[in-house]
């Protein structure tokens, strides 16, 4: 007996699962449980997956759906692991409460590098490990090392092909090859949410409204509220400043309800028929249901599916301040904003937006996005360090400046480092003695002896 779990977190996490089983990504099986985790920060005030408009279309591809939240309760699951001398315990207790018994167990997870992906995949020591993407990050690299008593499980990567060209550098390191799920048995999937969905708003009745997308990036500690607030305001004046009169924005299900009236405020004084939808579907479900004329967001997922896979107009705005703001330098968002800063046009260029032009071309992106990831991970991704070298060399200039920061150049001792008419002091052994010497001041040990220099 064969019995597959499947991890997820999302309502789209958990269509890009429904649509790999319909194209037979996974193998048959026995039993499939679909195991759902809510990773709010306060999941007893969010919305659970199973409480989403359309799950219940979704879940029929499963023989049955089981909380991790209950499972582990009162433990957060983000924020819970097993300890290594309980897996044993915690896999028998999981196989009677969970009617598994003895049988082969297959996992599907998304996130494999942290909690509560890595903690199933810790209890469940010889299974095999499928790793599904839903969304940029499996664009980038893996945002902290893996134990390979866990890494060398992973079989595949599943992911959608929502940047053609692009290959994933998700788990490379442990040689996983990425395979994509089908676009069309995606749209299928989601075509049954939308017909099974109400927005739970009047949408306009215009065809061709902007759609404008919000992340709610302060609780990830991005960016303020004032500033999140502020990137909203924006987005609908660049909507306006384009011609569009009626416009609909679909707040994060968790934020608060003082960015929608900000948003009412500033529409009133525009002049623009504004509607604020109240109900946590999915930007696709919106895409069939009123066809927007132009999708503004900030680095969201869905701006690539809406261009991607729906052939919508897109435009970008924020990923200048986010590109700044972002830090640690190996913030696990920085590849999707450097994607979104890089392929998609700029709001308020509106040359650039009517004609839909890429910002760069395949080729290039590919570059760059090694080259950041080499320097988000670079113990992760060593062999991509004379990539990086190159990239750096020969293209760093006004604009790509942008992806990147002086000082983690330095540390790592990649090209731009210095300004170039001071690299001759990287090449002084004068300069180097002078640096120990300091260094040595600074800790407080004896400095060496500095050789007489014969002067020129």
């Amino acid at each position: 007996m064969t019995t597959q779990i499947f991890l997820a977190s999302t309502l789209y996490g958990t269509a890009t699962l429904a649509a790999a089983l319909d194209t037979t990504r996974f193998a048959p099986a026995d039993r499939r449980v679909l195991l759902v985790s809510n990773n709010a920060a306060t999941p007893e005030t969010t919305p659970a997956i199973a409480a989403m408009p359309g799950f219940e279309r979704l879940r029929t591809r499963f023989d049955d759906v089981i909380s991790w939240n209950e499972t582990i309760r009162p433990f957060h699951p983000g924020g819970w692991a097993p300890r290594l001398d309980d897996v044993p315990l915690w896999e028998r207790q999981l196989r009677l409460v969970w009617g598994l018994g003895d049988d082969d167990v297959e996992l599907a997870v998304e996130s494999i590098q942290v909690n509560p992906a890595l903690g199933l995949a810790q209890i469940f020591t010889d299974a095999p490990v499928t790793v599904y993407a839903d969304g940029l990050m499996s664009y980038g690299p893996t945002r902290s090392k893996i134990d390979p008593l866990v890494g060398t499980r992973v079989t595949r990567l599943l992911h959608l092909d929502l940047v053609p060209g692009l290959k994933p550098l998700l788990l490379t390191e442990f040689d996983v090859e990425p395979e994509t799920v089908a676009a069309s048995a995606f749209l299928k999937v989601l075509a049954e949410l939308a017909d099974s969905v109400d927005p739970g708003a009047e949408l306009p009745a215009i065809d061709g409204p902007a759609l404008l997308l919000g992340q709610y990036l302060c609780a990830l500690d991005i960016l303020t509220a004032e500033e999140e607030e502020h990137l909203h305001v924006r987005m609908l004046r660049g909507a306006v400043a384009l011609g569009r009169t009626c416009v609909v924005f679909k707040p994060h299900p968790t934020a608060p309800d003082r960015w929608s009236r900000a948003l009412e405020k500033e529409a009133a004084e525009l002049g623009v028929d504004l509607t604020v939808l109240d109900s946590p579907v999915l930007a696709e479900v919106l895409y069939q249901r009123m066809r927007p004329s132009l999708v503004v967001g900030c680095f969201s997922t869905a701006l690539f599916t809406a261009s991607a896979l729906y052939g919508l107009p897109v435009a970008r705005v924020g990923t200048g301040l986010l590109l700044e703001c972002l830090t640690p330098y190996e913030n696990s968002n920085r590849v999707p904003v450097t994607i979104a800063d890089a392929l998609l046009p700029e709001l308020t260029d509106r040359q650039a937006v009517t004609g839909q032009r890429p910002g760069m071309d395949t080729a290039d992106l590919t570059a760059l996005v090694r080259t950041v990831g080499f320097a988000m991970q670079p113990k992760i991704h060593p062999g991509l360090r004379p990539a990086a070298v190159r990239y750096l060399a020969d293209h760093l200039d006004q604009r790509t400046w942008r992806y990147f920061k002086r000082r983690r150049l330095t540390v790592l001792g990649l090209p731009g480092a210095v300004p170039a008419r001071l690299a001759f002091l990287a090449r002084s052994a004068t300069v180097r003695r002078v640096v120990r010497r300091i260094r040595f001041l600074r800790r407080g040990s004896t400095p060496p002896s500095m050789p007489k220099t014969t002067p020129r």
